[in-house]
């Protein structure tokens, strides 16, 4: 028998302007046991107010804490519930979600269930669909498939692989997934269950180098190795930042050359030395660049 069937964790930080469209996707799911924590960092904008409305029917404190992590780690302390989902205080479940995670777990074997979601604007129109795939640890380790809101695990997880990492500010989840998949398959639900808000103030879009550092920095520090792919996109966050174009084929040649020299300086910074098949890899993206550009001279 479940406990308290759902615990749903919260937390928030002046985005009172969608915290309410949040609470309403959760309470609408219809579950009669259900536990509602929210942990707010002390906003200074209309969350408060937001919160205060939603009278009985959701649990809130609003304090100063240590950043996103630290919130839902407050909640993961003193959760009930047997089932526990982490939805953010921009992002939404989809109708009738909650019912389908319930029959799920149903089954003793599963922990830990994933599903399909969008990412949607300000207005909650659909961007696109978030990518995922069917479960695969090592896929996992080179691309992060797996949408945050739509995550469900049940309690026993956190007794057995605890909190997630406060020190992290961007990929305390996917920190988390690398860790409980090292020894553990997820459940893959083919349906799209959450909403993943994207709009420039987010912390991913709004910081992607920063992201992308602080994913490498965990790998070394956490796994002990690095692997190329993330070095890759670490690099092509960089030359987003910098506005570099690559749209005609001499434009393109220069991205192309100026992401080797800062992919092979990275590769030194992070993993010490270039494997020679990503040496043969960058030799390709030259040679296909360099090519391009000549035939576009002798047109």
């Amino acid at each position: 028998m479940f406990n308290s069937i759902f615990t749903i964790i919260t937390p928030s930080f002046n985005q009172g302007q969608y915290i309410e469209r949040t609470i309403k996707s959760v309470l609408s799911q219809g579950i009669s046991e259900l536990e509602y924590l929210i942990f707010d960092g002390g906003s200074k904008d209309e969350t408060v107010s937001v919160l205060k409305s939603f009278g009985n029917s959701i649990s809130w404190v609003s304090e100063k804490d240590f950043g996103q992590a630290d919130a839902v780690n407050k909640g993961l302390k003193i959760a009930r519930g047997e089932i526990i989902g982490w939805l953010n205080s921009d992002d939404i479940y989809y109708p009738n979600v909650l019912s389908t995670v319930i029959d799920i777990f149903k089954n003793k074997e599963i922990d830990v269930v994933y599903g399909m979601a969008d990412h949607i604007d300000e207005n909650e129109n659909i961007i696109e669909p978030y990518y995922t795939q069917h479960w695969d640890y090592e896929i996992l380790k080179n691309v992060c498939f797996i949408c945050q809101p739509a995550v469900f695990f049940r309690r026993s997880i956190i007794e057995k692989y605890g909190m997630l990492n406060d020190k992290l500010r961007y990929c305390m989840d996917y920190e988390y997934w690398l860790r409980i998949g090292k020894d553990k398959p997820f459940y893959y639900l083919q349906e799209k269950i959450a909403g993943s808000r994207l709009y420039p103030e987010t912390k991913t879009l709004g910081s992607k180098v920063a992201v992308h550092e602080e994913i490498l920095l965990m790998f070394k520090e956490i796994f002990h190795y690095i692997p190329s792919r993330w070095i890759y996109n670490y690099v092509h966050a960089l030359l987003d930042n910098s506005g570099f174009k690559r749209d005609l084929p001499r434009e393109n040649l220069i991205y192309v050359n100026k992401m080797i020299r800062l992919c092979l300086m990275n590769f030194l910074k992070f993993k010490h030395y270039i494997p020679m098949s990503d040496i043969k890899l960058m030799t390709g993206w030259y040679t296909n660049a360099l090519k391009r550009s000549r035939e576009t001279r002798t047109v």
